[in-house]
């Protein structure tokens, strides 16, 4: 079809005088991106990309991704023109309580939008994943008969987006892998929004990004067919290399009075809209117009996307008649079909009794069939597999030369891995995992944090969980770093004590459907149990907290451990008598959850001389121990000496706790 460049150039204005009426109703927003780049949406939206409004999940549409989120009336503009479910009475509740436009883009909330924005940089990040999944489906599932998977990944970015380091690691890994469903637009308007960016950059960003492996273009941004043409050519692009199109355009395009300056990013033009709207051939009496013409067309192309749909409903129905083996594997993905944690614990075998083993090492023997029984789980290493001991053995990586792989190498980019396996889960049908040392967390929690606020499945592997770490010292000691993310919502955290609760971790990670978890894991060997039943073990991790040991006379004090202190917990209460309980707790945040009846039975009000006790901060733990009670932890940073001195000198012993548990 051509372009029909008088049409989408006047739906391009329109579009900006929806953002305009939006921000300039609620006296906050961006107008910046919105107004600048509406003829990139207009080609997007209106000719080049590959969806179905009334099926905005269709699993082989183009995946457009607003990573500048600021910008986020250009979305909802081109959503609502586009046919979505995205009515205009939303865009007059821009911003608004409980609206589906709310200030940056959110992930569930609003039809047509791919991830949650806003946070410059993540949404290359999560466009990455998605480009790497749908490499990975391909594989998986195309016939040489039918091929389901074919689409792109479009991502538009900004100035802020391209100087943020979790974008830069992305698209390293981006052009190392040849992610050729990839295209990447540059909305290069030469500003930021404090300043011109002459203030803050001066690097070729077109040599930049083709020393990482890109293939680049540069075009005018307000010329519809040279954006088109660029678009086209990247889509068909034989280079085997991710797409870059810088695309220059003036910020604020429409209002005179801030366009190509610092004040055109945020609401501040919002000031001048009258004028604006009137130079934009807008009717000045009747506000979030959009002209029946322009209506029309969008109209007959929403009905000639919609055909395109069903052509390739067509496909994949032959496709799953012809591959029932397939077709149950891609079903297998849906989040209603996901394994139960008992079903995943009746494929991991018990562990020795005499076993003595770090939980990163048990933590290998229980995904290997984990793995086996979910063949759509992948895993990734920030470069330390040797160290994480996630590597799915009976697999290979993932690389250009096999998209098959399950096993990713992210190179030492903590950060842009994460936002990378949120891309993977946005998308839906791979379950990402990901693994590093615990105390490089703080790279990774700004995508942590998306991963738990978007309500997506991804585990995080996470190793070397305390002072236990010894010899590499306080640089590498997580003392606060579990506490601090247990305080995300909707991230759980889970810190078992020996090979059986890492079981039961694993199982509880694989068995969540609503958003991440966190299996934080020892580098030292920790010994096996037994003084508790396994079942019990492998429960209580799902749990998250539960009776270890109880006590065999009148309950006098209850001891609250987690990870690998509970053995220390253990050996006091052996010293301490018959009226001592032990609770295991490796996760607060599942035993929170658990009912009322049942925190009780674990955790009696009745008794009050509580003591907890981790080898990190101690302020979480008052929360169940009380006014009464105390914790045994580590308030300051650790020290660099073999992991055995490290606990002595801190206090994380036996002999210290029943001290403490005496002194009640």
């Amino acid at each position: 079809m051509m372009l029909q460049t008088h049409l989408l150039s006047k739906a391009a204005n329109q579009a900006r005088g929806l953002a305009i009426d939006a921000v300039h109703a609620c006296s906050s927003g961006h107008l910046g991106l919105p107004l600048g780049a509406a003829e990139i949406g207009a080609v997007l939206f209106g000719h080049a990309l590959v969806y179905n409004p009334d099926r905005p999940r269709w699993i082989n549409r183009d995946r457009f991704v607003l990573s500048a989120g600021h910008g986020s009336m250009f979305l909802y503009g081109w959503l609502h023109l586009a046919g979505y479910d995205v009515p205009l009475e939303q865009l007059k509740q821009f911003r608004q309580l409980h609206s589906r436009t709310p200030g940056h883009p959110e992930f569930r909330e609003t039809p047509g939008v791919e991830a949650t924005t806003g946070p410059l940089g993540q949404g290359v990040g999560n466009a990455v994943g998605m480009a790497m999944a749908g490499q990975m489906a391909a594989a998986r599932f195309n016939t040489a008969e039918h091929a389901i998977f074919d689409y792109h990944v479009v991502c538009l970015a900004g100035d802020g987006c391209m100087q943020e380091g979790v974008a830069m690691e992305a698209c390293a890994f981006a052009g190392h892998q040849k992610l050729d469903n990839l295209i990447l637009i540059y909305d290069s308007n030469d500003v930021t929004l404090d300043a011109m960016a002459e203030k803050t950059q001066s690097e070729n960003t077109a040599a930049r990004f083709k020393a990482i492996g890109w293939e680049v273009q540069t075009i005018d941004g307000h010329d519809l067919a040279a954006v088109l043409k660029a678009f086209n050519k990247a889509k068909k692009a034989k280079s085997g290399k991710p797409q870059l199109i810088i695309a220059k355009t003036t910020i604020g395009k429409g209002i005179p009075e801030v366009a190509g300056t610092a004040k055109g990013h945020g609401e501040g033009g919002a000031k001048f809209a009258d004028g604006a709207r009137a130079g934009l051939g807008l009717p000045a009496d009747q506000h979030f117009f959009v002209s029946d013409d322009v209506r029309a067309y969008f109209a007959q192309h929403k009905a000639r996307l919609v055909r395109a749909s069903n052509r390739w409903q067509k496909t994949y129905k032959a496709w799953r008649e012809a591959n029932p083996d397939r077709a149950a594997l891609l079903d297998s993905a849906q989040p209603e079909n996901q394994p139960k944690a008992a079903a995943l614990l009746e494929k991991i075998p018990a562990f020795p009794a005499d076993a003595k083993l770090a939980t990163r090492a048990a933590g290998r023997d229980v995904l290997q069939p984990l793995a086996a029984a979910l063949p759509l789980l992948i895993g990734g290493s920030a470069d330390l597999y040797g160290s994480t001991l996630n590597y799915i053995a009976a697999d290979k990586d993932f690389d250009p030369s096999n998209r098959a792989g399950r096993n990713l190498r992210y190179g030492i980019r903590e950060h842009g891995m994460a936002a990378i396996a949120n891309g993977v889960a946005y998308d839906g049908l791979f379950r990402p995992t990901i693994a590093t040392f615990l105390v490089f967390a703080d790279y990774s929690r700004p995508s942590m944090r998306l991963a738990a606020l978007s309500r997506l499945p991804v585990v995080y592997i996470y190793t070397h969980d305390s002072v236990g770490v010894g010899e590499d010292g306080p640089t590498h000691q997580p003392v606060e770093t579990v506490s601090g993310l247990r305080v995300i919502p909707n991230l759980d955290v889970i810190r078992p004590a020996d090979p059986e609760e890492t079981a039961g971790a694993y199982a509880a990670a694989l068995e969540r459907t609503d958003g991440p978890t966190l299996v934080a894991l020892t580098r030292q060997a920790l010994p096996t149990l037994n003084d508790i039943p396994i079942q019990a073990r492998r429960e209580g991790a799902i749990q998250g907290g539960y009776v270890a040991v109880r006590e065999t006379g009148e309950l006098t004090h209850i001891l609250i451990a987690t990870g690998s202190e509970l053995q220390v917990a253990l050996a006091a209460a052996r010293q301490l008598g018959a009226g001592v309980r032990v609770v295991s707790m490796p996760s607060t945040q599942r035993f929170d959850r658990q009912p009322a009846e049942y925190r009780e039975s674990v955790l009696p009000a009745s008794c009050r001389k509580r003591i907890a006790i981790e080898a990190g901060v101690t302020m979480p733990w008052y929360k169940y121990v009380g006014l009464d009670g105390r914790v045994v932890g580590i308030d300051r940073f650790g020290l660099s000496a073999p992991s055995g001195a490290v606990f002595k000198e801190l206090g994380i012993t036996a002999e210290h706790l029943v001290a403490v548990a005496q002194a009640l």
